[in-house]
């Protein structure tokens, strides 16, 4: 008999939660197939299985357990189960008309009985609300829909469900290991940090006509789309060069200062917020960091970021833009000093040159601990931000190209 027990996933993991079972109690498993999924504090893991044989469930699902506590046992002397081919059954048709339509007048007589027989009125309504017969109570005599209850039913339509008027029903759900992690982090960075935000707004018009004219070229080249994901982490790794306490935070006192660029991506996933990295996000080049972030985002909505993917990290970036965001104040990301929150691009005018234009315009927001940077390194990153969006050609040498002809 093998025992299966949780894993030591990561140093500072000492307990998981037993999320779901990925095979039935009593099925034969093969060696390396995945029997159930654990929740750490920052992601989703599958214990696979350690040997051939029969499971046997120990623990359930929902439960926390600690780190090296038994899950299941596997009996590796099971025999496996015979593979059984199904026999060919000939089947056939046989022509009998007035059967076929006594069954279908019957099956239609079974589904009008279960629809309530809406009247004409009540079916019309329902349809052009998109509301099923089978989602809604009859009033009438017979339980038949009436145009009333058609109407209530529309009204009362949520999510394309039918739910019930005046409803008080409540119901409790356990928070995920994820969740708690994410609320004590938010809390603690709060609580912890003497949490400061500056804003600025960046004129998207050069970053968009670079889409515009390279994107096709670019994403037949580089089978990924240029996103505007690839500028901002290009600009901050850059801003970070000249403000490197951005890129600091505290550690036992100390100051620790980083001379690379570990780029923490804010990332939504169906089971709550994560922030994977792009290691030395410096070094690479746009259509290196669009790659990176296509393949965390993917990994984090298929629940396959690992604790590697996830730890460490130098600074944040944020899009609440992709949700309809105008402006916010990122919280930020412990034990990091800042973090960088992006917005929605929206048409605003703008005087330019004595004139008023029509520009897109982004709400940028630096969210920065006080201990580590001052108001004077906080706005002078934001605006190197904000210079290097708005001209894109700075980022080719890290400075205006004429400053660096004239050896300025």
């Amino acid at each position: 008999m093998t025992e299966l027990r949780i894993p030591n996933v990561a140093e500072s993991i000492t307990e998981v939660t037993l999320s779901k079972f990925l095979v039935k109690d009593g099925d034969y498993v093969q060696l390396d197939q995945p029997i159930c999924e654990v929740e750490t504090d920052k992601a989703s893991q599958e214990l696979p299985a350690p040997v051939a044989g029969k499971v046997k469930f120990v623990a359930a699902e929902g439960d926390d357990l600690k780190v090296g506590a038994l899950v299941a046992t596997i009996d590796e002397t099971a025999a496996a189960p015979a593979k059984v081919e199904a026999p060919k059954v000939e089947v056939k048709a046989v022509e009998t008309a007035a059967p076929k339509a006594e069954v279908k007048k019957v099956e239609e007589t079974k589904t009008s009985a279960a629809s309530g027989h809406p009247s004409p009125a009540a079916q019309k309504i329902l349809a052009e609300g998109g509301v099923k017969n089978t989602d809604v109570k009859g009033s009438g005599v017979g339980g038949r829909i009436t145009k009333e209850d058609a109407l209530k039913a529309i009204q009362n339509k949520k999510g394309g469900a039918v739910r019930e008027a005046f409803s008080r029903v409540e119901r409790v759900e356990k928070m995920s290991r994820l969740r708690k992690t994410i609320s004590d982090r938010l809390v603690y960075s709060k609580n912890s940090t003497a949490m400061l935000t500056t804003f600025n707004e960046v004129d998207m018009t050069n970053i968009n006509k670079i889409r515009e004219k390279m994107g096709e070229a670019f994403k037949k080249k580089h089978e990924v789309s240029l996103g505007m994901m690839s500028f901002f982490t290009k600009a901050v790794c850059l801003a970070l060069e000249k403000y490197p306490a951005v890129n600091a935070y505290i550690e036992e006192g100390n100051l620790v200062f980083h001379d690379y660029c570990d780029i923490s991506i804010a990332v939504s996933t169906p089971k709550g917020l994560v922030v994977p990295v792009i290691r030395n996000a410096e070094s690479l080049s746009l259509a290196e960091i669009e790659k990176s972030v296509k393949a965390l985002a993917i990994k984090g909505r298929d629940g396959l970021l690992t604790m590697d993917d996830m730890s460490g990290g130098t600074f944040t970036i944020s899009n609440g833009g992709v949700f309809g965001s105008l402006m916010s104040t990122p919280i930020i990301n412990p034990p990091q000093s800042a973090i960088l929150g992006m917005h929605k691009v929206q048409d605003r005018p703008m005087v330019i040159d004595g004139k008023i234009e029509v520009r897109p315009m982004m709400y940028v927001a630096l969210s920065y601990d006080h201990r580590v940077i001052d108001g004077k390194e906080s706005v002078g990153f934001l605006v190197a931000v904000k210079d290097f969006l708005e001209n894109p050609s700075k980022m080719l040498l890290g400075a205006d190209p004429v400053d660096l002809l004239l050896d300025m």
